[in-house]
């Protein structure tokens, strides 16, 4: 299998940077809040809680040792602001965000509490931090994808189904409010590949199920689906719809494929949570967040399922089975 590296150029040597003598690691126990956008009987969110937590020990900072975390899960909107006040209150070293909601939610409890952000798409156009080289303030972190790359999801969905002539973007316009962001090159790419782009946002199972219904009426089509907490945590249904449908579609993250989805493209999660900890190392042995640049995805992975596409009628080109990363038979 190949992997494509994409190197950050951003803050790239921000992790390697040695620390000064005398921030040294303490003797007492840290604390670390940590607020999830997802269940937490999510196999996905249990796997990215090992990543974390096996980044922190690689460091030396172990649970029940030398640190504390509290961990809070709020995969329905409605529960954001509670769990964000309640974590806040507790006033731990430093809290370690998870989506855009999320964040948002916390900074509007705290602008104090160092928090380090995990896959959080468009942190300067959502106004969490001013810049990426140099973030201010309380907050820095890890971001999962370049815009661009909804082009190049089109690009592999018109692979792995040349007849589809009309592609919807899934998304909640209230989780995801960086769409837009993600439409332009997906609008802009649509007409090279002879492709119809029509933005379908959902807010809940209902709309999701509603918009895809809708669109599967008119035949030849796919869908692109965004990153965002609520596609996530509404995955099985975006799936079971896709199938029912007969609706290639293409997906952000490698869970989709594993779940029984066609086709999935985007960041390694694992990595990311992996490389947070070396943040939150910094942070507890003395680094500011302001100083912390903000770092993109260095590792992106394409999975196939080829039960998917036979279940489909699609044959998977030989130059796309190359590229993949892992392909699921």
């Amino acid at each position: 299998m190949k992997r494509r590296e994409f190197i950050c150029l951003l803050g790239g040597a921000a992790l390697a940077r040695p620390l000064p003598a005398h921030a040294q690691q303490s003797g007492r126990v840290r604390r670390i809040g940590a607020l999830m956008g997802i269940a937490a009987s999510d196999p996905e969110a249990q796997l990215r809680v090992k990543a974390f937590e096996a980044g922190l020990r690689e460091l030396g900072w172990e649970e029940g040792r030398n640190l504390r975390i509290e961990y809070r899960w709020a995969p329905d909107p409605d529960q954001l602001r509670s769990q964000a006040a309640e974590l806040v209150t507790m006033a731990p070293d430093l809290i370690l965000a998870h989506s855009t909601p999320v964040l948002a939610a916390l900074r509007r409890e705290s602008t104090t509490l160092p928090m380090v952000f995990v896959q959080v798409t468009d942190p300067v156009g959502s106004g969490m931090v001013p810049n990426l080289a140099r973030p201010g303030g309380n907050v820095t972190g890890f971001t999962s994808f370049e815009f661009a790359i909804g082009g190049k999801w089109l690009e592999t969905l018109k692979q792995i189904a040349p007849a589809i002539a009309r592609v919807a973007i899934i998304f909640n316009p209230q989780t995801a409010p960086y769409a837009p962001e993600f439409l332009r090159p997906i609008e802009a790419a649509a007409p090279s590949f002879a492709v119809k782009s029509i933005a379908a946002p959902a807010s809940d199972a209902a709309g999701i199920a509603q918009a895809v219904d809708a669109f599967a009426r008119t035949p030849n089509g796919g869908l692109i689906v965004l990153p965002d907490v609520t596609t996530v945590n509404h995955r099985d249904l975006i799936i079971a719809l896709a199938a029912r449908h007969r609706l290639p579609a293409v997906y952000p993250y490698r869970f989709y494929a594993v779940s029984g989805g066609l086709l999935s493209y985007g960041a390694d999660t694992a990595d990311i949570f992996r490389r947070v900890a070396a943040y939150v190392d910094r942070i507890l042995k003395g680094a500011k967040p302001a100083e912390l640049p903000v770092q993109a995805p260095t590792k992106f992975e394409m999975v196939i399922n080829l039960n998917a596409a036979k279940a489909l009628g699609l044959t998977v080109p030989p130059k796309l089975l190359a590229l993949a990363d892992e392909v699921i038979e």
